[in-house]
């Protein structure tokens, strides 16, 4: 009998690990996303005036013909802005957060020393009207997120094509159980290699674990890693949509261009 069990335990895992990693198999149609390039936060330079997640950078990427990826979060008024980092110190030079500051006082900052101001989500998507296709990526470190039901309420407006991914599979995980219809991705990276992080949660985030609470119709994974072997899993063995971030040169996305469906670049042209 032990001999049974010891014979069983790999099948087990092996089983356990195919079922948390799963990604959704019946995926809605993602041809509005394919054949494209993602502008990496717009078609930004940081050294000039269409700074990263400015309404600029996305003129520019709409005028070249490129799709767009942005970072959504919450003022304090809960009002979603257009920006990456959670504080405005890098962009904005203030040691302060954007959760606590309302969305009239973010008005009254700038972009790296430019003229431009932080965006409302609803001002980003005027500006694209639907020309090109949008990956928005939903910031939020909560475990009982608001953001994704008040975007929600946003995006049921917009007329364009857009998907949602999130580094939070709760984020996602709520499209899951109340907008099925909205394409989502699951965010990952190596949290070992990029911060030395081997908590379990950074753990299963990591190797794609939390696919089971959200389920997601992609993966967008730091290309550098490219070679882990969940990722590869999920798009070899289930043909899931596959997006590699944050690609900087020609020479970078020929390295991965066999690995992924999708590419997010910036600082070139592909």
């Amino acid at each position: 009998m032990l001999f049974i069990y010891i014979l069983l335990a790999p099948v087990c895992a092996a089983a356990i690990y195919i079922l948390l990693t799963m990604p959704r198999l019946k995926n809605p149609n993602h041809q509005d996303f394919l054949n494209w390039y993602y502008a990496h936060r717009g078609l930004h330079d940081n050294e000039s005036d269409a700074p990263e997640n400015s309404l600029t950078a996305f003129e520019r990427a709409v005028e070249k013909g490129y799709g767009i990826e942005l970072d959504v979060q919450l003022s304090k008024d809960l009002v979603p802005v257009v920006f990456h980092d959670f504080d405005l110190k890098r962009i904005c030079g203030i040691d302060a957060k954007v959760s606590q500051l309302a969305f009239q006082e973010l008005r009254e900052l700038r972009l790296l020393h430019t003229d431009t101001v932080i965006p409302s989500l609803e001002e980003a998507l005027s500006v694209v009207d639907g020309k090109v296709p949008l990956i928005i990526e939903l910031k939020s470190n909560a475990l009982r997120p608001r953001l994704p039901k008040i975007v929600n309420h946003l995006l049921q407006q917009y007329h364009g094509s857009y998907c949602i991914e999130s580094f939070n599979p709760i984020v996602l995980r709520w499209y899951k159980l109340h907008r099925p219809d909205v394409i989502r991705g699951q965010l990952s990276t190596s949290y070992l290699r990029e911060f030395g992080y081997t908590n379990p949660v950074l753990f299963s985030l990591e190797t794609l674990l939390c696919n089971a609470l959200s389920r997601p119709d992609f993966i967008s994974y730091n290309w550098k890693y490219r070679r882990r072997s969940t990722r590869r899993l999920c798009r070899k063995l289930y043909r899931t949509l596959s997006v590699g971030w944050t690609i900087k040169s020609v020479e970078e996305l020929d390295l991965c261009k066999k690995d992924f469906d999708l590419f997010i670049f910036e600082g070139f042209a592909p």
